[in-house]
């Protein structure tokens, strides 16, 4: 992972995807830049790498566009806001002039009035005519032909070229009938003024709605970021005092009251009360809270009154991360979305091969007035095929189902990871803390003759004390409970996947399942019945043998999570193939299977298995998903082709899989799966609408109707056409706002 800071920089002045792809690679020429990507959507770049914030902001101003850096992700959204409705209110009045002037032309026409110049008062009429559009089109299309001129001073050309090309050619071949008319034939003296201002009206028409919009699309984004509170009750010297959010420093003493926003990540030192994360976590029920518990920023403190100390502060807390980690993400690109760059990156300059390629077949080969047909032909091409619906298609829908997905409490790292969630065939369950709670008890205590429960429990125990294991932390939280002394264990050594040794009291003390055993050469024969009638109770039975003897079986059952069973059965509905690995034995995970309805596992499996059992799957042609705890299976979650870390408040492990679930139930799971295939199905409706719009409309506008039903597509159409289709994408990615990703 690069240490270098990313770097976040809203821009100004894209208007299509040509422009993203000239802004990205602006950015990935300038020294020192790892990665660079620009979300069209929302405005905003992110760069990883080296290189100074000055610096880039620079280069995105030589290459025509607008930059500034992001500093405080909130302000900069207020001030995004404020932008859009200066530019939305500015476009609405650039639309009502451009339509005023283009209404009225229109109207004329309809009414009866002659579009063509064949008398000298008709000359200087429309020339008066000419200099007012003139006007329009400085007023109302400047920001066009500023976009064109600068995308041709840096080589390129994007939707502005296209609109400026178009709507310039109608202007300039009216003005020239205007001007000389005497050079053209009777026929061909038609003016096309109206078109220049209704193209011009209809498109900026099209662009406000289209802001309009776009600004729903924040709307996870500015749900998180509301979430922060603004203030903070501290505790110093005795006394409590309100200060800004950004004051508060590690270690000072908090004071929450019923009803108001914990205001950082921190651990409870007095009181008790029930938080609310649903916001966070998506979990539903409020969570208790007391002495030594983990609290999060944002959430809300429900009943009682709490104190406690602030732990992580500022960019540290897990709202902040999650903030950070779904802004990321909206920036990312599924790699469906990077064939629509690739396509975009070639898409202007054919167009207007294509505007040039039609206007040539009219001027030789069609009716007259021939020069009319060629300059209504090639600007109709120009017009309808800005590529403004392509390059929104994408990150449009990605920014919604990425905020849809962090409402339900499911952490998305990128756009690829959305894409191959949406493919899934196969998902791989790690058992314990993943489909159990992770929370083992010991249930059973089985000495072999005479020996003592108590002691034998405090031996083992005492063994245990060397191992991180949920089972071991069981066995010596069982033994704390009765209050037993434990002794101090030396020449521990843990035995992957088998069990534990170590000497006790000047004992040798083994702990573990019957392979253990069997490999230590003791008999356990006489008690296997006992350990598999424990196992088929969902019960884990470990062997203890001191000195070589066999002692005693101790058994520890570790629940399933209240909700397992459904959530399965919803990925298994979606047509998913869900397998559980654990290193439990047979009996035991039989039982667990049966419980949850899994009918494919494996037991007894060791660490580095689990990733053998990817590999096999992959092999047979399955798109596998690994869920584990982000650290035990992490061989695994790096060897699937999705790894999903459950991960539970602050213990968020954003970093360790490619989707994150904020909460430990399965529901999560299936939500990511479900939020992907309806965000994947959105971009593909949208890429696919628009490529139809463009395939279908590029051969209507340069005529292909015409010979056969004697039908040219007019320009104004063509400009109302191309805003509608802008239009139809944002409207349609919106959609997924009201998805409901969690079906329990």
């Amino acid at each position: 992972m690069n240490d270098n800071p990313v770097i976040r920089l809203a821009i100004t002045g894209a208007k299509c995807a040509g422009c993203v792809k000239s802004i990205e690679t602006t950015l990935q020429s300038v020294d020192g830049t790892s990665q660079a990507s620009m979300n069209f959507a929302e405005r905003t770049a992110e760069i990883s790498g080296s290189a100074s914030a000055d610096t880039l902001v620079q280069a995105i101003k030589k290459a025509g566009y607008g930059a500034t850096l992001i500093e405080d992700e909130e302000k900069a959204q207020q001030e995004r806001e404020a932008i859009d409705l200066d530019h939305y209110k500015k476009l609405i009045n650039n639309m009502a002039f451009a339509l005023t002037i283009g209404v009225a032309l229109m109207a004329f026409g309809l009414l009866g009035g002659s579009m063509r110049v064949e008398s000298t008062g008709e000359q200087i009429s429309w020339f008066l005519v000419g200099i007012l559009t003139f006007g329009m089109l400085y007023h109302s299309g400047g920001h066009f032909f500023t976009g064109a001129w600068q995308s041709f001073k840096n080589h390129s050309a994007n939707m502005d070229t296209l609109i400026a090309l178009g709507t310039g050619s109608a202007w300039g071949y009216s003005m020239y009938v205007v001007l000389l008319p005497a050079t053209l034939p009777i026929e061909a003296r038609h003016v096309y003024f109206e078109a220049a201002a209704m193209i011009i009206g209809l498109i900026n028409l099209g662009m406000a709605l289209e802001v309009r919009a776009r600004g729903k699309t924040s709307q996870a984004i500015k749900r998180l970021l509301g979430l922060q509170a603004k203030t903070a009750r501290i505790i110093r010297e005795g006394q409590e005092h309100d200060i800004p959010i950004a004051s508060v420093q590690l270690g000072d003493k908090i004071r929450v009251r019923p009803g108001e926003k914990v205001p950082v990540d921190g651990q409870v030192v007095e009181g008790k009360s029930l938080v609310d994360e649903s916001m966070l976590t998506g979990e539903p029920v409020p969570v208790v809270k007391e002495i030594g518990a983990e609290i999060i920023a944002g959430t809300l403190n429900k009943s009682g009154s709490l104190l406690f100390e602030a732990t992580r502060v500022g960019k540290n807390t897990a709202l902040s991360q999650i903030i950070a980690s779904v802004k990321k993400a909206q920036n990312s690109k599924p790699p469906i979305g990077r064939l629509a760059d690739k396509i975009s990156e070639y898409f202007v300059p054919a167009i207007m091969l294509i505007a040039i390629v039609s206007a040539l077949i009219w001027a030789n080969f069609g009716p007259e007035p021939t020069i009319a047909f060629a300059i209504i032909s090639a600007t109709t091409v120009l017009i309808i095929a800005c590529p403004c619906a392509l390059g929104l298609a994408t990150p449009m829908s990605v920014m919604v189902g990425m905020g849809k997905a962090a409402e339900a409490g499911v952490l998305i790292r990128n756009g690829e990871a959305l894409q191959t969630a949406s493919q899934i065939t196969a998902m791989v369950l790690d058992k314990t803390g993943t489909i159990t709670e992770g929370k083992p008890a010991v249930t059973d205590i089985l000495p072999v003759s005479d020996l003592d429960k108590s002691d034998l429990l405090a031996r083992v125990a005492s063994l245990e004390t060397g191992s991180e294991h949920p089972l071991a932390e069981a066995i010596v939280e069982a033994a704390k409970s009765q209050s037993l002394g434990l002794e101090k264990v030396t020449d521990f050594h843990a035995h992957s996947g088998q069990g534990v040794s170590g000497t006790v009291s000047g004992q040798t003390v083994l702990l573990g399942n019957a392979s253990f055993m069997q490999h230590n050469n003791i008999d356990i024969s006489f008690r296997v019945d006992e350990a598999q009638r424990l196992a088929s109770q969902a019960k884990t039975p470990m062997f203890i043998a001191i000195d070589n003897q066999f002692a005693g079986i101790v058994a520890v059952a570790d629940p399933i999570k209240a909700d397992s069973k459904l959530a399965i059965q919803r990925l298994q509905a979606q047509g998913i193939r869900v397998v559980m690995l654990t290193g439990d034995n047979s009996a035991t995970a039989k039982a667990v299977a049966a419980q949850v309805g899994i009918d494919e596992y494996h037991a007894e499996v060791m660490p580095d298995d689990k990733l053998a059992h990817i590999e096999s799957l992959q092999m047979k042609g399955e798109i596998v998903g690994m869920t584990g705890d982000g650290i035990n299976d992490a061989p695994a979650l790096a060897k699937a082709n999705v790894g999903f870390a459950i991960g539970t408040g602050t213990d968020i492990a954003i970093e360790s899989a490619d989707i994150t679930l904020m909460r430990g139930s399965l529901h999560g799971l299936a939500d990511a799966v479900a939020v992907s295939k309806a965000t994947l199905t959105n971009i593909k409706q949208n890429l696919v609408g628009a490529f139809i719009y463009n395939v279908a409309g590029i051969p209507i506008a340069a005529g292909l109707l015409y010979p056969i039903f004697g039908v040219l597509l007019s320009p104004i159409i063509a400009g109302g056409a191309m805003a509608f289709s802008s239009l139809t994408v944002v409207t349609n990615a919106n959609r997924l706002r009201l998805f409901k990703a969690q079906q329990h």
